[in-house]
């Protein structure tokens, strides 16, 4: 089941620019971080409200084909909008990490199992750790794995 329907293009300038550059480019072009270096992931979800698609480049966290995706949002005291989207519908949600988008059955994790994604996910992108400390709020990790 790919999704399907209308695409709402993110209203952050740069969210928007590195989405279409990834997408046009196959994931060949704007597949890191802005000049960080780190791979990152592109992460459709259909907007609860909307219900129009929504797509956000996320840091690539993967491990024996999942991939944690980590509603940091900076350390933010909210979460990012697409954490609502994808717990209100785990199974409407996309991944594209290279040519092609999949689809992808995601849950949210707790306990051991988020430390141990947790530890990964610093350890691919070590800003989390600061994240965290800015934060009052647990910063929620998702695993996605494919459909």
């Amino acid at each position: 089941m790919t999704l399907k329907g209308e695409y709402k293009p993110s209203p952050s300038d740069w969210v928007r620019e590195q989405v279409e550059q990834y997408e046009l480019s196959g994931g060949k072009e704007a597949n890191t971080l802005r000049d960080t270096g780190l791979p990152i992931i592109i992460v459709t979800t259909r907007g609860r409200k909307s219900g129009k698609l929504r797509k956000n480049p996320v840091m690539k966290v993967e491990h024996d084909g999942e991939y944690a995706i980590i509603a940091s949002k900076g350390g933010a005291p909210s979460h990012p909008e697409w954490y609502y989207n994808i717990v209100a519908d785990p199974e409407a949600v996309m991944i594209q990490d290279g040519p092609e988008p999949f689809d992808v059955v995601v849950r949210e994790v707790f306990g051991d199992e988020r430390e141990n994604w947790w530890k990964r996910a610093v350890e691919a992108f070590p800003p989390y750790a600061e994240y965290s400390e800015k934060t009052s709020r647990t910063i929620p990790v998702l695993v996605a794995r494919r459909r």
